[in-house]
């Protein structure tokens, strides 16, 4: 240090030299910054129109136009996005379908001896159609609209549908009195695959009976016909059991009124067309009350069928009331399948056939099982050979069966 520096007096302004050091710290100039920083972002926060304060934003297109009835969805849809905004309408809209149920109704029907539950669908029924999209060959003039549908009458020209519906009687050749049989197989129609298998295996003068339930039901009848089957409709009756043993819906009842047992009748004739007749499907009990029963039978006759009694019902009074009213019946003699195997349905088939040969003709009723099937068939394969004619339902009834033994005389 020069000497001079010393001895100068303390306070006088001395011109600074190069290099001296600077009148603030560097510390002390970072917080004045720091200082400054702060009163200029407080500043902008009191002053600036922003009510987000400085938080992120995206700006997106809001559809505002649904709250307004007046618009239609597409002109609040179509607004732009404001300039230099992005637009996001969300994600495209996912269809949902839900598949539609089959038309119709299930039930279930409960078999009273074995508690068996059986899921049925009953379908609307749609009118079948043919090739060119026709009615099939059902005559017209035997069926009357209801609100059921088509059902059967006599036509005005006096032709009824157990006439025209019935299968022609070819007799044995040099046997013109041979003894008689016919077989009704019920039942069919619930199941499509032990229909088509009835239909399939057994010759055409097997009567079948469909019951008015399950699945494309009037095709399966129509099927039926074409493979020359005569055909009954069983209508549901209440059984002694009744409700614990339900054949299904619209069963007549002995607690209903006679006009509420026609309408639950004329529904069941709706459900397919063809048939000679109609018959029991269950019915201890209706069957065996007059006052419920007589009016049924009356109406079937009526309207040109035939009644068949299945014959599982002692106190049955279906043939004293067909009698009175001059209505054309038959009764099964023996249940073929009465126990379901193959030995016990072969051997009710010899008891048909000996009873046949003894009061020259007999019926017999089966369930619509794969053992009663094959051996009706294999025995109906050799039944002219042993001098017995397998003939239809119609060919039976009395008293259409004098009738029909005399048209076959003067046939000859």
């Amino acid at each position: 240090m020069a000497a001079d520096d010393l001895s100068a007096p303390l306070g006088q302004d001395r011109a600074p030299r190069r290099g001296g050091v600077l009148p603030i710290a560097i510390p002390q100039a970072v917080a004045v910054a720091l200082g400054l920083f702060v009163v200029v972002v407080a500043g902008w926060a009191m002053v600036a129109d922003d009510p987000f304060g400085g938080e992120p934003m995206a700006v997106v297109a809001a559809n505002v136009g649904a709250a307004d009835p007046g618009k239609k969805p597409e002109d609040a849809g179509s607004r732009a996005a404001a300039p230099g905004s992005r637009r996001y309408d969300g994600p495209p809209p996912t269809e949902v379908t839900t598949p539609a149920p089959p038309p119709g109704k299930t039930i279930t029907i409960i078999d009273g001896t074995s508690g068996k539950r059986q899921e049925v669908l009953i379908p609307e029924i749609a009118a079948p159609t043919i090739a060119g999209g026709k009615s099939p060959a059902v005559e017209e003039r035997l069926a009357e609209s209801s609100r059921h549908g088509a059902i059967p009458k006599v036509a005005a020209d006096g032709a009824r549908p157990s006439e025209i519906f019935a299968r022609p009687v070819k007799p044995i050749a040099g046997k013109p009195n041979a003894p008689r049989i016919a077989i009704v197989v019920s039942g069919l129609g619930i199941g499509a695959g032990v229909t088509n298998d009835a239909i399939a295996k057994l010759p055409g003068a097997v009567t079948l009976a469909f019951a008015p339930y399950g699945d494309n039901i009037a095709e399966l009848a129509a099927r039926a016909r074409s493979t020359g089957h005569e055909l009954l409709l069983q209508v549901p009756m209440e059984p002694f059991d009744y409700p614990d043993n339900d054949p299904g819906p619209q069963t007549l009842l002995t607690s209903l009124e006679v006009s509420q047992n026609i309408d639950r009748l004329h529904w069941a004739m709706g459900r397919f067309q063809g048939y000679v007749g109609i018959a029991n499907y269950m019915g201890g009990r209706f069957t065996a009350s007059e006052s419920a029963l007589a009016p049924v039978v009356r109406e079937a006759g009526k309207r040109g069928l035939l009644y068949v009694d299945d014959g599982s019902s002692q106190r049955s009074l279906a043939g004293q009331i067909a009698i009175a009213n001059n209505s054309a019946f038959a009764k099964a003699d023996v249940t073929i399948d009465a126990v379901p195997t193959g030995a016990d349905v072969e051997r009710a088939l010899t008891r048909l056939e000996t009873m046949a040969r003894e009061r020259g003709l007999a019926v017999g009723v089966a369930n619509a099982l794969p053992a009663a099937i094959d051996r009706i068939a294999k025995w109906a394969k050799g039944a002219e050979g042993r001098g017995v004619l397998l003939v239809p339902i119609s060919a039976v009834a009395k008293p259409a069966a004098a009738d029909r033994r005399q048209t076959t005389e003067n046939l000859r």
